[in-house]
């Protein structure tokens, strides 16, 4: 990467990182294309430092969460378990195929933070039932692995 490269990745990761900490989102949706479009990353390198960076964040995030009291453990494990098809699935795809996915993402993305949605009651939870975690952990998880994006928005967003 060249200098100016390195300045204006790290110029854009900057302003994603204030924009993202301020509206409560993920940062991998938007550091793949930084790093693969303006630093000339391969897009599968692009991939797993998102995943690297996000996930290093998201590991703080926890952090606190865990101390106030708000972290299902059972449900994050099997989540996180179920989610590590993804990083399979994305070696067997070309770097082309990776980067429409991560389109597509991004517009069903922007789609769902345009809806509405209606308050939820923040009463006691349901008892997760764990067939739909792991069907969901494995969406979410092969998204992320597959373009880099996963569900960050939905579970930091302010509701």
């Amino acid at each position: 990467m060249t200098p100016t490269a390195t300045i204006a990745v790290l110029a854009l990761a900057l302003l994603v990182g204030i924009s993202l900490g301020l509206l409560g989102g993920g940062g991998s949706i938007l550091a793949v294309p930084i790093l693969t479009a303006v630093g000339g990353v391969e897009p599968r390198a692009a991939i797993a430092s998102s995943l690297l960076i996000v996930g290093t964040t998201s590991a703080l995030g926890l952090l606190q969460h865990a101390r106030a009291g708000r972290v299902r453990w059972r449900v994050g494990v099997v989540f996180g378990a179920a989610g590590v098809v993804g990083g399979l699935l994305g070696r067997t795809l070309p770097p082309g195929v990776l980067m429409v996915l991560l389109a597509g993402t991004m517009i069903a993305a922007a789609v769902a933070m345009l809806r509405r949605r209606p308050r939820h009651d923040r009463a006691e939870p349901a008892r997760p039932r764990i067939a739909l975690v792991l069907v969901l952990g494995t969406v979410v998880g092969s998204l992320a692995g597959l373009v880099g994006a996963g569900g960050a928005a939905s579970s930091s967003s302010p509701r």
